[in-house]
């Protein structure tokens, strides 16, 4: 088994980009962007048994960066503020809704009972115009002057 020439200060630059960019809150590769190993050997796109076997210290010096940090990566909070946004803009939505449909419902039965009024009317209409008309004056078929 025969082990191919590596540049170990590629991969350490890599890993060390990958750290500043999960750090940043800027990952390429990631995507999730947690601050964790995982991630930045995901970030780093270098396989895990290299970066543990030969740059673990990087590994640890980025954790110990992470905690260090103590504060939410600038991708994670944007989105928490985007969702806080969209909560905000749903709930309006929904309130603007229910008024609506309350008025709708209310329009369907003011429509309802004008139908029926309408209905009632015709009916009677066509009973009252159910008189007999008298014919008019025979010959000119006008109404006579006085």
């Amino acid at each position: 088994m025969t082990r191919r020439n590596r540049d170990r200060e590629a991969e350490r630059q890599d890993i060390r980009a990958a750290a500043e960019r999960l750090l940043a809150g800027t990952p390429l590769r990631s995507s999730v962007g947690k601050l964790t190993g995982t991630e930045l050997i995901a970030e780093c796109g270098l396989r895990r048994d290299v970066v543990y076997g030969d740059h673990k210290e990087l590994v640890e010096e980025f954790r110990a960066r992470a905690k260090a940090q103590n504060f939410t990566p600038q991708v994670v909070q944007d989105m928490a503020d985007e969702n806080t946004a969209l909560r905000e803009a749903l709930t309006k939505i929904k309130t603007g809704l229910a008024a609506v449909r309350e008025r709708v419902r209310a329009l369907v039965r003011a429509a309802t009972e004008l139908s029926l009024e309408l209905e009632q009317t015709r009916e009677e209409l066509a009973a009252a115009q159910q008189v007999t008309r008298l014919p008019g004056p025979r010959g000119t078929g006008r109404i006579p002057e006085r």
